[in-house]
């Protein structure tokens, strides 16, 4: 293992450690004091959790649970996705879970909207900080990101309608109070994955430069998108330019505008968000 890597994997295990943390945090302090269900495998978890000790009179603690839901999709992330980055889901729904089993509630309010709204928004910010770093928090991650490979675009709005069925359970057994809360916790999550997420948001850039065969030289050190060269003329001073046009993902959006600026820091460059693109469109694979 080159320092290179070795640097990337600490850094890799830093950011996950961090994620599975905060996503903890929402789910002992937030989700369990307010009595609501997350989505995916967390809210399943919850559910069964719940289910055998009002039943039963014994409770199989979130962590076990939440582990033993992930080993298929697990299976499915390290066969379809990549094995670098469900190496680092494992780590990351391992440690939640172990945090999740450790920490005590660390808030003492009593008001469910409040919980709702803010730990929606930690259950996001924790998922998203680990797909923001190749990983994620397992369960239905895997399955969203499977499905938005196969697709090129993002899908966890599409994964809430699914989240329904798991909150029509939770309100038939347990109160619709709860599984009404529940939907605006994962409503705020969801929103926050999704901007956090950039993965398979695409942008399209207009470049106008004196300089494009540098400049498209310095972008495709970078990067492996297409860039189109148009001829132009200002219509001002009448000066002959070149318009370069490419879509790339929005996370690249930093790492191409510089690769421009230190060729021609004169560029005038238009940004625009793509909704979707049809055709021949470069997706780096997850490791």
């Amino acid at each position: 293992m080159t320092t290179k890597e070795l640097k990337r994997d600490l850094t890799m295990t830093l950011w996950v450690s961090i994620s599975a943390f905060i996503y903890a945090v929402a789910i002992t302090s937030f989700s369990q004091v307010a009595g609501i269900y997350p989505a995916g495998f967390g809210g399943i978890s919850r559910i069964i959790s719940d289910l055998t000790f009002k039943y039963f009179g014994f409770l199989i603690p979130f962590g076990v649970l939440y582990m033993i839901l992930n080993i298929f999709p697990t299976i499915l992330a390290f066969k379809y996705i990549g094995k670098y980055f469900t190496i680092f889901s494992i780590l990351q729904y391992v440690l939640a879970s172990i945090f999740s089993g450790i920490l005590p509630p660390l808030l003492t309010v009593d008001d469910p909207l409040l919980l709702a709204v803010f730990g929606g928004l930690l259950n996001g910010v924790g998922i998203g900080i680990a797909l923001r770093n190749n990983a994620s928090s397992g369960g239905t991650d895997f399955i969203s990101i499977y499905v938005s490979n196969r697709f090129n675009r993002p899908t966890w709005n599409y994964f809430m309608v699914a989240n329904a069925l798991i909150l029509l359970i939770a309100g038939l057994i347990f109160g619709w109070e709860k599984a009404l809360y529940s939907i605006i916790y994962q409503f705020v999550s969801t929103q926050v994955i999704t901007r956090l997420h950039e993965r398979y948001r695409m942008i399209t850039l207009t470049i106008v430069t004196s300089k494009p065969d540098e400049v498209i030289q310095n972008v495709l050190k970078g990067t492996r998108h297409g860039i189109t060269k148009i001829h132009t003329e200002g219509a001002f001073l009448h000066h002959e330019n070149t318009m370069l046009y490419t879509v790339i993902n929005m996370y690249q959006q930093r790492q191409v505008i510089k690769a421009v600026l230190e060729v021609d820091n004169h560029a005038f460059i238009n940004v625009q968000e793509t909704k979707k693109v049809i055709g021949n469109y470069y997706q780096q694979p997850l490791e």
